[in-house]
């Protein structure tokens, strides 16, 4: 170093030194600046995306709710079936005679005429179809040589609903069967016209487990 007269060193100045820390300080803050900024925007495309597929989809179940709505325009206007939350509950009158596990001719054509507008309906969900079986809360008679008991009955009925569309082209993996017996009536069996509502085949959508929905 060089030296002063009285023998004294020259310092190092340090300003250059903080200058050049502040600058990479300030480069490192906009770099991540620019980055944040950028996964922002990216992040904002992204929801904007899914909010759109989202809406499309929306829409899509809406029109398909109507289209299985126009299609059920008939028998629910006739009281022969409901329709609440994508669920159908078909009067067992419609589809059975009393006792019985056979499919009438009616309830032959009404299941025919709801397995297009079905098809359509799951085609926009990742769902498939439960039919269940119900029953009012009379006994099986001791003599009838068809059924043990209610469980057996609403069984039997269910599967012969789940056959029916089946056959109709509804896709076997797309619906199963489910018995109830006497339980879980609509209304309290304290009259006919209540065990008549209680007498009934409801098709409901079911979520898809994750093993179906992967296949």
């Amino acid at each position: 170093m060089d030296q002063l007269d009285d023998g004294q060193t020259h310092d190092t100045p340090v300003w250059p030194i903080f200058g050049d820390l502040m600058a990479g300080v300030v480069g490192v803050f906009v770099l991540l600046l620019v980055w944040t900024l950028g996964h922002q925007v990216e992040l904002s495309q992204s929801l904007e995306q899914e909010v759109q597929q989202r809406q499309a989809e929306q829409q899509q179940r809406y029109r398909a709710e109507e289209a299985l709505e126009i299609a059920l325009a008939d028998p629910l206007a006739s009281g022969r079936i409901t329709l609440t939350n994508g669920k159908i509950g078909i009067s067992g009158s419609v589809l059975f005679a009393t006792n019985s596990a056979a499919l009438q001719s009616d309830g032959q054509k009404l299941l025919r005429n709801l397995v297009e507008p079905l098809k359509q309906y799951l085609s926009r969900r990742n769902e498939m179809l439960m039919v269940s079986g119900f029953t009012d809360d009379r006994a099986i008679h001791r003599d009838n040589i068809h059924f043990d008991d209610n469980w057996q009955l609403s069984a039997e009925r269910a599967l012969t609903v789940t056959r029916a569309l089946i056959d109709e082209g509804m896709p076997a993996d797309q619906v199963f069967a489910a018995a109830f017996g006497q339980e879980q009536p609509i209304v309290a069996n304290t009259s006919k016209q209540n065990r008549a509502q209680n007498r009934r085949v409801e098709i409901a959508p079911v979520p898809k487990s994750n093993s179906d929905a992967g296949r």
